[in-house]
């Protein structure tokens, strides 16, 4: 079986080195397969408050001083820009 190395922040190998009861590859190893096969699937789905959390509080921030006709502005644009498109597509066959 191939070996891979996987670097992790200090704090959290400390806390590692206190269970060492646990065999902390094989955890790496199942969340990997795990991970691959929602990868697989197309199953990526990251809840929303999670994805802010990820994207950070100035992100979180802009989208909140951002006024609602602009989300409005956008998504009519978009769904516009969608139709042209489905539409180009479906008159060329």
């Amino acid at each position: 079986m191939p070996n891979m190395t996987l670097s992790i922040p200090p704090e959290i190998y400390e806390k590692m080195k206190k269970h060492k009861e646990i065999k902390w590859s094989e955890v790496a190893r199942k969340a990997i397969i795990e991970y691959l096969e929602k990868v697989e699937k197309g199953g990526l789905e990251i809840p929303s408050e999670e994805l802010l959390k990820m994207l950070g509080n100035d992100f979180r921030k802009r989208i909140k001083e951002t006024p609602v006709e602009k989300y409005e502005e956008y998504y009519k644009k978009a769904r516009e820009a969608e139709w042209k498109r489905l539409k180009s597509f479906t008159t060329r066959m």
